[in-house]
């Protein structure tokens, strides 16, 4: 028998969340803007190459952006739904980075591809759809390669769609074996696993086309227009899963402050461990911190800052919490005054939101090793882009993952030599 308790199907405030988001930037699309122009601002989206950094809301309009993004999370909310899957920590985090990611890379064309070559996996290796859909959700990190081939390398229309979906399937079915492996690379200490499986296959695909004589840059499209009305949105959201999270369990406070024990590495589930109530109270004010961030950068809100905060809260229910995320904010604040890059601009924001990616480092070695690892994402996220061209959306995630199979051996060894030290000072004491 299948346990109601925690599916879509159950009583439970997480899948009606998802639901109601979805459905809110909807409605919020039409109110902003009309139809006629969300009609035209969708198709610029779909044709735009989407590359890193294409914000959605200059290539196509705010309610163009909004709509995009309901009808991700919208489409993705209801597969969940018919797959009965649970919905626990690692769905809301996915639900949340898709919505995320659909300002600045995955619309409602780019996607199904990637989709359609986990089935055939699926298929071939005789497993449930159901239990590798959580990772294609997060392989659409590659979505913008279906974009590229389709609309962006001047074939004609009827050769470069198919082919771009064609490499779109491709990338679904080798994602899943891939990301199963680079697990060991980093051990768990970095949230977005498929980031760094996403960034070496986009390696790979980028490498290929450069060979073939196919040029494209990564680009800076960027939208600053509407910088105050997101953050006052997303003040609203997060105020919204803070009172929602107090009421809804009458021990969410005492449940809240067992969140801070846990060490974040996946796999760390806050809706398993300490209930609804606990967790949104988490997602809540983990989304007002990272507001409080770009003000102190003194950044714009803008599509890339809406998917790195949306990914924050998302993971929010999945293992990141203040005391371990906020290490992270810290080291990339510290270091961006400290080299060439300026700190109020959207690529450092980013680094910063995306690199609580890093969080279970500062949860396991502490403060200090947590700044120190915040500090080293910066430099290599900042660099990592040209390696796969910009068609890894979660270029933070291929950087962080690099940083913590670099960090964490050497933060071992120093912890082990710590405690023989402690214990050579016992045995003389």
């Amino acid at each position: 028998m299948t346990d109601t308790r925690n599916t879509f199907i159950g009583r439970n405030i997480s899948s009606l969340v998802m639901l109601l988001l979805s459905i809110s930037l909807i409605i919020l699309a039409f109110i902003v803007d009309s139809p006629q122009s969300l009609i035209k601002g969708q198709y610029n989206i779909i044709i735009a190459p989407d590359i890193l950094l294409t914000d959605y809301i200059a290539v196509g309009g705010i309610g163009a952006a909004f709509l995009n993004a309901g009808l991700m999370g919208l489409i993705n909310t209801i597969i969940v739904y018919m797959l009965r899957l649970p919905v626990n920590g690692l769905t809301i985090a996915a639900i949340f980075t898709v919505i995320g990611f659909s300002f600045i890379g995955k619309n409602i064309f780019n996607f199904w591809p990637i989709y359609l070559g986990g089935l055939i996996y699926s298929k071939l290796k005789k497993i449930k759809f159901r239990d590798i859909f959580i990772v294609l959700m997060f392989a659409t990190t590659l979505s913008p390669v279906v974009s590229q081939i389709a609309f962006g390398i001047n074939l004609p229309l009827n050769i470069a769609i198919p082919l771009g979906m064609a490499v779109g399937v491709l990338i679904g079915f080798l994602i899943l074996p891939l990301s199963r492996q680079v697990i060991r690379f980093h051990d768990g200490y970095s949230l977005y696993n498929v980031g760094l499986a996403g960034g070496v296959l986009g390696t790979l695909i980028a490498s290929l086309m450069r060979g073939t004589g196919i040029i494209f840059d990564t680009q800076n499209i960027l939208s600053y227009e509407y910088s105050l009305h997101i953050c006052l949105m997303l003040v609203i959201l997060f105020g919204v899963f803070i009172i929602m999270g107090i009421f809804k369990d009458d021990d969410t406070l005492a449940d809240y402050t067992n969140i801070f024990k846990y060490k974040g590495r996946t796999p760390t589930d806050f809706i398993k461990l300490e209930g609804e109530g606990a967790t949104f109270l988490n997602m809540g004010i983990m989304g007002l911190i990272c507001i409080i961030y770009v003000f102190l950068m003194k950044g714009a809100f803008n599509g890339p800052v809406i998917a790195g905060i949306f990914t924050v809260v998302g993971f929010s229910a999945f293992g990141k919490h203040p005391k371990n995320a906020l290490p992270i904010l810290i080291g990339v604040m510290l270091f961006s005054y400290f080299n060439i890059w300026e700190s109020s601009s959207t690529p450092v924001i980013i680094a910063g939101l995306f690199g609580t990616t890093l969080a279970p480092v500062a949860g396991k070695y502490g403060f200090f090793a947590g700044i120190i690892a915040g500090a080293l994402h910066l430099a290599i996220s900042m660099n990592v882009g040209v390696v796969h061209g910009g068609f890894n959306l979660y270029n933070n995630g291929f950087a962080g993952g690099i940083v913590a199979g670099i960090i964490v051996p050497i933060l071992n060894v120093f912890k082990k030599e710590c405690n023989k030290r402690n214990e050579g000072a016992l045995l003389k004491g």
